[in-house]
């Protein structure tokens, strides 16, 4: 059976940290599951946890007014899923609910958080990682948002 540790290794996200650095990171998290349509993150809501998904997918959105929720963007294996967690005021800024079965790794923000402050280079090093998925997501809203609203479309 894997470790906590053991995953994170395989993980992209994790990819080049050291052994010792995926440990003190592993202390932080523990496998989670969510069924169906069962919602993950709520916009708004208290952020202390992000995951990184093991399997499954998991829908993105945010309220649009006229419009609803609108899904901005879908995630699936090997993808990370929330970053509020480090930024404060720690509130979700958008909704996420599973598409399907889901498994994923929960780490806790704030023992994160803590250990981030503890270790200078490690805080740094997650942070360049969660700017690059930050980057990703925006990209990905800026594509849904051309999807929505047209290409050309006078302002």
């Amino acid at each position: 059976m894997k470790t906590i540790a053991d995953l994170l290794a395989e993980h992209k996200f994790f990819g080049e940290l050291d052994p010792q650095s995926l440990e003190f990171v592993a202390g932080c998290g523990k496998n989670v599951h969510f069924a169906p349509e069962e919602r993950i993150l709520t916009e708004g809501e208290s952020a202390n946890t992000f995951y990184v998904l093991r399997s499954g997918s998991v829908a993105l959105s945010f309220f649009v007014p006229g419009r609803g929720a609108t899904v901005i963007d879908t995630l699936g294996d090997g993808d990370v899923l929330g970053w509020s967690w480090l930024f404060p005021p720690y509130r979700w800024q958008f909704d996420a609910e599973a598409r399907d079965d889901v498994a994923a790794v929960a780490f806790d923000g704030a023992c994160l958080r803590t250990k981030c402050d503890s270790d200078a280079r490690l805080g740094y090093a997650l942070t360049q990682r969660f700017a690059r998925v930050i980057l990703g997501r925006l990209q990905s809203v800026r594509m849904r948002m051309i999807d929505v609203y047209g290409v050309g479309t006078p302002h």
